[in-house]
């Protein structure tokens, strides 16, 4: 029992230690890595507690005895620390993000948002969220789920409040999950955006895509534009302003979103529907990956590659370069895109924070739209899916850019 408690409190120090320096060069530990830093930082209170519970089992058992277990339990003892340190310094993203909004939209951007939007700006962040982190969808709002889009049998899922008004602005979220089946569902990201900002008077819809390995690229782009069509056509009746339409998401989702917000109308993933208009006013991706080329060399290891070489282009890149550009948001940035606010932690372990950077200082150079950057000090990959001190101020500063945009 005692080397349990040895080898328990080894793993909960490693688990503190990880959110500090997590693991980048090698693929498979970086996903173990971003894993355990993305179920713990973001929820690191409740992780000393069921810690705190399973240690004090040990000692009524009798196991915390003897010299190595006491260093054991000051090990655990000074895990804890660590992890409320780094949840507590959490809280310096709200600095973070106020800046980077005023460096984006300029210093005095509050001045330009309509005063019923910018009186309900949150001053604090929801603690009632964050001390129940499964609880996510206000009772306020009705979510009509698996409307029929497209033509390959897609499915979105609409959020509004229950008694919105007419000509909400839109707020399309795009899902992550490397792009694959089973890794990601329009059913659980974003929710905490999307619930907050269909309370602020949105239309947030949830969309789906075909997945690899049964779906190639292009595929799940065009599906996306399908799905901004049906917007368009028939937001309205559920009280939506099909002309104010921003596009989000997170991982493959901001890759996705990204790609939307600089390819519209563009024909090539349009086939069949190439008259239609797939413009919209925004985007707000979150993590995404801009670059299927690696051309400048910032990803630390070889896992994207060979995955899309292996399932999601189903092609090697030598020989098709042209087409992983294609599809790459870096190589088609130009001078008419919408307003971007891109959003990256700076300790992401699946998509590097350098490649966010590259993809914000290429757009500023072309994009005659602002582009906010937000680089969330110690946030891993998929932080936002979970409220906490971190999480609520970005979701606040979204909240501003999107009511910033609307004002215009």
């Amino acid at each position: 029992m005692t080397l349990l408690f040895i080898l328990f409190s080894l793993l909960v120090a490693w688990s503190a230690y990880n959110l500090y320096h997590p693991v980048y060069r090698r693929a498979k530990l970086a996903t173990a890595s971003f894993l355990f830093g993305w179920l713990i930082g973001e929820l690191a209170l409740h992780h000393i507690i069921w810690q705190a519970i399973i240690v004090a089992l040990f000692v009524w058992a009798g196991a915390v005895s003897g010299f190595f277990a006491a260093i054991a339990l000051l090990l655990c003892v000074a895990a804890w620390t660590a992890m409320m340190w780094f949840y507590i310094a959490g809280d310096r993203a709200k600095k973070t993000t106020e800046s980077s909004l005023r460096q984006g939209l300029g210093q005095d951007y509050m001045s330009h948002i309509q005063p019923v939007f910018r009186d309900r700006f949150p001053a604090t962040p929801d603690y009632e969220k964050i001390k129940r982190p499964r609880h996510l969808i206000d009772p306020q709002i009705e979510v009509i789920k698996n409307q029929p889009y497209g033509s390959h049998g897609q499915f979105l899922d609409i959020y509004r409040a229950r008694h919105s008004r007419q000509d909400c602005p839109i707020l399309v979220q795009i899902h992550g999950g490397a792009w694959t089946e089973k890794m990601g569902s329009k059913n659980e990201q974003a929710l905490p955006l999307i619930n907050h900002m269909t309370l602020r008077g949105w239309i947030c819809v949830s969309v789906e895509y075909r997945l690899s390995p049964s779906a190639t690229f292009p595929e799940p782009i065009v599906d996306c534009k399908e799905a901004l069509v049906w917007v368009k056509h028939q937001i309205a009746e559920f009280g939506g302003d099909p002309n104010f339409i921003v596009v989000t998401g997170g991982s493959a989702g901001g890759h996705l979103s990204s790609l939307v917000a600089l390819t519209a109308n563009d024909p090539i993933f349009q086939p069949g529907f190439e008259n239609e208009d797939t413009s919209v006013q925004g985007a707000v991706p979150f993590y995404g990956v801009y670059d299927f080329t690696d051309s400048e060399g910032l990803q630390r290891n070889d896992q994207l590659i060979d995955m899309l070489e292996r399932s999601i282009m189903k092609r090697p890149f030598q020989d098709n370069e042209e087409d992983y550009e294609q599809v790459s948001p870096l190589f088609r940035i130009h001078a008419e895109a919408p307003p971007f606010y891109i959003i990256h932690g700076s300790k992401d372990s699946l998509v590097p924070v350098r490649e966010a950077r590259f993809f914000k200082e290429k757009l500023k150079a072309v994009s005659e739209q602002p582009v906010v950057y937000s680089e969330i000090r110690d946030a891993q990959h998929a932080f936002d899916m979970f409220p906490s001190v971190r999480s609520e101020h970005v979701k606040h500063s979204v909240e501003k850019f999107l009511a910033w945009l609307y004002s215009r």
